[in-house]
């Protein structure tokens, strides 16, 4: 009957575009495969009182509210997987290579779902007793067809991120898309929300929102990409990249509370040393083969990394010589040290940017000392000798180097502070969990907007400019300015001297930062950073980098150790 009374109209769904039409019970239209519900009503033919004129039905109201209200069945990794698809097509929008998306992060992704058994295998070990109660439930009279089976996922393109139509996961298959069944967990939106935060057995690797990124940065490091894991960071910093309140992309159906809050809802930025540790053991529990080998020409070799920091910090183009030099002494160019190999598990893994900010700074401290001494000195002559020879080349004048870049950084240190003060930690998107409550979240949501506003007409503050497209350098330095302020084309005379056929540094002098390195499997790191043990001029570069890789100035510092120690490793074996 109801097939009979649908047939004449054959407009797609303006939601999901598929023509499959059905009636509620106050005969108004829905489409039967995203339950989109429209103005449309049944129309009936009758002759009591006027003959051949169309009435429409009645509608009573619902007898029942309908379970639709409450939203759809979801797993976690259904919304772990939402999220990585935003990820990977925010990165394409900024250039990465299409192939990322589809063909290297789709297929970690299977890897992962096969490996923790939530996906692709015969028995999920989690959801086991889960998916048979499920199936054993009756199904709703406007259920729809079952699922199609995650094993027909080829891709994260084969669906439009709309879980209606989305491939989903094996091991639930029997599960209706219709409405939320009793058996829902009642702690949480999703059917395991409350469950998978408990303690997982050793060796299982649990999914979360900074990992997510060490998926994408996986995949970029897969393809070598010219993204390092400072930039992903700072992307999704800068709202580039979906990471904070990333669950607001979800469909309106996918509700979240309870435990799944804890699961999605980010409440600090990303750290590096996790992301990049949770990388870590991402490769290995995936059991990922070597990756591609990283030459010489490719852009995480420290030699070309480098050049772009030292563009980026506005040093002389010479430095790049020396880091070239200090590269090949401490073997840290070779592709067998570079290149990440799960499989060897007691190699070191490498972080691209923070060494070659550390090896920047270890032939900084190579020329200059460092010692808030013999850099001042060299300042001095260096500006008097420019005085008198403005025409010729200019000689590195570090003093003025100082000032210029203290004033450039401040400036974007405190925009990035005020950012940050104005982040909204709170997602924009309002949640509510049934039909009933959506008038009235969306009605306080409203009202909070409208204060907003009016506070900040009344207190002058002005609108926040649109982001602008994001860019691999912070900092830019045109080499023709007349302001004198681009150093780049700078000379190191005056630290330098000709020795037989090559050059070498005036200074003969180095401290070292640490004398010996602690055991990193025993104190968690290399050695320990405390500000007032170092010279000024030294923790002013350490912080430059700092900024520029928004990392901790510890974490370069250790980098520094590190160098040092294979750089003069034969002198201190000495000792």
């Amino acid at each position: 009957m109801e097939e009979e009374d649908t047939r004449d109209y054959s407009e797609p769904c303006v939601q999901c575009s598929v023509v499959n039409w059905g009636l509620t019970d106050e005969g108004r239209f829905y489409c039967k495969s995203c339950h989109n519900v429209i103005e449309r009503t049944k129309e009936v033919l009758t002759s009591d009182v006027i003959p051949n004129t169309k009435i429409q039905s009645i509608s009573r109201g619902f007898r029942k509210r309908k379970k639709i209200d409450k939203g759809w069945e979801w797993y976690v990794c259904e919304g772990f997987q939402y999220i990585l698809k935003k990820q990977a097509e925010a990165l394409q929008t900024l250039g990465v290579c299409p192939q990322m998306k589809d063909e290297i992060l789709c297929n970690f992704w299977r890897l992962y779902l096969q490996k923790s058994k939530q996906a692709y295998c015969t028995t999920p070990a989690s959801y086991t007793s889960k998916a048979l109660s499920i199936s054993d439930v009756s199904t709703d009279v406007d259920s729809e067809p079952e699922r199609i089976s995650i094993h027909g996922l080829s891709s994260f393109s084969e669906s439009d991120g709309d879980l209606q139509t989305e491939s989903s996961f094996g091991h639930v298959s029997s599960i209706g898309k219709a409405s939320a069944r009793e058996t829902t967990s009642v702690c949480s939106g999703s059917i395991d929300g409350d469950s998978y935060l408990l303690k997982r057995k050793k060796g299982n690797l649990r999914m979360s929102m900074p990992m997510t990124l060490s998926f994408c940065y996986i995949a970029l490091l897969w393809l070598r990409e010219p993204v390092t894991l400072s930039d992903l960071l700072r992307f999704v910093i800068d709202g580039h990249i979906p990471y904070l309140n990333a669950f607001q992309y979800f469909p309106e159906e996918m509700k979240l509370y309870g435990a799944d809050l804890k699961i999605f809802r980010v409440e600090s930025w990303p750290v590096y040393e996790d992301v990049h540790n949770k990388m870590s053991e991402l490769s290995a529990f995936l059991d990922l083969p070597c990756f591609p080998a990283i030459t010489d020409s490719c852009f995480l070799h420290p030699n070309i990394l480098c050049i772009k920091y030292l563009m980026e910090a506005n040093l002389p183009d010479e430095l790049h010589n020396w880091t070239c030099r200090v590269v090949k002494k401490i073997n840290v160019g070779e592709t067998d040290f570079l290149t990440l190999d799960p499989v060897n598990k007691s190699a070191r893994k490498v972080k691209y940017d923070v060494l070659a900010a550390a090896i920047i700074i270890v032939v900084l401290k190579l020329l200059f000392l460092l010692d808030d001494q013999y850099e001042w000195l060299h300042a001095n002559f260096a500006g008097k000798r420019n005085q008198k020879n403005k025409e010729g080349c200019q000689w590195f004048d570090f003093k003025k180097w100082y000032k210029v870049i203290k004033k450039s950084v401040d400036v974007e240190q405190k925009k990035l502070d005020e950012e940050r003060a104005r982040c909204m930690w709170k997602c924009e998107k309002p949640l509510f969990y049934s039909a009933k409550e959506k008038s009235v979240v969306l009605k306080k949501r409203q009202m909070v907007v409208n204060l907003q506003r009016q506070f900040g007409t009344l207190s002058g503050s002005t609108q926040v400019a649109e982001k602008q497209s994001p860019s691999s350098f912070q900092l830019n330095w045109a080499e023709e300015n007349t302001d004198g302020n681009c150093f780049h084309g700078h000379i190191l005379e005056g630290v330098l001297q000709e020795k037989g056929n090559s050059l070498t540094t005036m200074n003969t002098k180095y401290w070292l930062c640490s004398v010996k390195l602690c055991n990193e499997k025993i104190c968690g790191h290399l050695t320990h950073y405390k500000e007032s043990d170092f010279p000024q001029t030294y923790q002013f570069v350490l912080n430059l980098f700092s900024f520029l890789l928004r990392v901790p100035a510890s974490l370069i510092h250790e980098e520094v150790c590190l160098i040092e120690h294979k750089l003069f490793k034969t002198k201190l074996h000495r000792k």
